[in-house]
């Protein structure tokens, strides 16, 4: 008989993410040559392919698309060194929930990752493209479609409204966050910052690190603020257990990236503390720069620390609180910058200044950390700040 070879879901997520088929490239019965992409595995965070861990006939698919996944778990398995051709696989067996042959290698990885967004099976679509084959903009007409279309009657309201289905990345965010509040008690600490010596740097810099093709954001100070604060109070920097505290000496720091599609993904910044301000603005660039086009690997967004939230680019003043990502004990909220009348005391004398200033928030688990800790974290946060002199 031949050797049945198992297909596994990925071994390495982080702790915490939810993993679901997204979409099965083979049927069963297909001939497969190893290292040949399978089927693409989604999470919250990114989307990875899974390859063929053999060459042979898929025999068996036991997973099929929106259906979760635990780390490791079997979702297939690959009849090694069995001859090409398609075999009517076994009654009971779940070759009926496979993709269609318009699912397999024909798909451009645009169109995989488009119905992976959506949640989407090739054999829901009509493909508009040579031969038949499904594009992009045949995904995005399906889903415009569908959007338009009445609402499926459950209990009438008598309000007009229309129903836009979940992705999976939405409702794997959804869960993440629910567990989050559920198993963590939120407090939100405010502080105010003044911008000016930031300010001031960057548009002295910039220039500089337009040259390397480096944008130098405000985003780049804040994580390397956040760094000496986490090294002042290191509980900030830690993990929550049932019979201890696990302080992580490495700053591993996670910044919340919107995505052109829609969703968040918080990419990180490994060892942070070894960085200055110009590797920091390098790593942020590359890592939202990959972020944004899809091309993360799950190495990228594992391991953090500690998360900021630089939310004011979209002109929020404050959040509170904003959930944190699980297993981490807090995360970083920064507001909108904007320019206020502020009192200064100049020579013994109050004056009033215009000056570039922002909110900032920690939102923290209140088993991990009290409020006179979040407070002396912020404190050191506005402290570098205000206070900046990197060259």
């Amino acid at each position: 008989m031949a050797e049945l070879i198992a297909i596994s879901a990925p071994a390495d997520q982080a702790e915490g993410t939810e993993m679901v088929v997204g979409t099965w490239f083979k049927q069963v019965g297909d001939a497969v040559t190893q290292n040949e992409p399978l089927l693409e595995i989604s999470t919250d965070k990114v989307t990875v392919e899974v390859a063929a861990p053999a060459t042979g006939i898929l025999r068996e698919i036991l997973k099929s698309t929106e259906q979760a996944i635990e780390p490791g778990e079997v979702v297939g398995r690959i009849e090694a060194g069995a001859p090409a051709g398609p075999e009517p696989a076994p009654a009971g067996r779940a070759a009926s929930s496979a993709a269609p042959a318009s699912e397999g290698a024909e798909l451009t990885p645009a169109v995989r990752r488009a119905l992976a967004e959506q949640g989407l099976s090739a054999s829901q679509l009509t493909g508009t493209g040579r031969g038949g084959r499904i594009t992009v903009q045949d995904v995005e007409a399906y889903v415009a479609s569908r959007a338009s279309a009445p609402a499926p009657k459950a209990e009438p309201t008598g309000i007009p409204s229309r129903r836009v289905p979940h992705t999976a990345m939405r409702r794997s965010i959804a869960q993440h966050m629910t567990q989050s509040v559920a198993v963590a008690p939120h407090v939100t600490a405010v502080f105010e910052a003044d911008l000016s010596a930031i300010v001031a740097h960057r548009e002295a810099h910039r220039a500089a690190f337009e040259t390397r093709g480096l944008k130098l954001t405000y985003t780049a100070y804040f994580v390397r603020a956040s760094v000496a604060a986490l090294q002042a109070v290191p509980e900030v920097n830690s993990r929550w257990h049932d019979d201890a505290l696990e302080l992580f000496e490495d700053c591993n720091i996670g910044v919340a990236t919107a995505l052109p599609q829609g969703g968040l993904i918080v990419p990180v910044i490994h060892r942070a503390q070894g960085l200055d301000l110009g590797a920091t603005a390098e790593r942020l660039h590359d890592l939202t720069q990959r972020a944004r086009a899809g091309s993360l690997s799950p190495s990228d967004v594992q391991r953090g620390t500690f998360s900021i939230s630089n939310h004011g680019v979209s002109g929020s003043l404050i959040a509170a609180p904003i959930i944190i990502p699980q297993p981490q004990s807090a995360i970083l909220g920064v507001g909108k910058l904007e320019r206020r009348a502020v009192v200064r005391e100049r020579g013994g004398k109050e004056t009033v200044e215009v000056r570039p200033m922002c909110y900032v928030t920690l939102t923290i688990d209140h088993r991990v950390l009290d409020g006179y800790q979040a407070n002396a974290f912020l404190a050191r946060w506005v402290e570098e700040i205000e206070s900046w002199r990197e060259s």
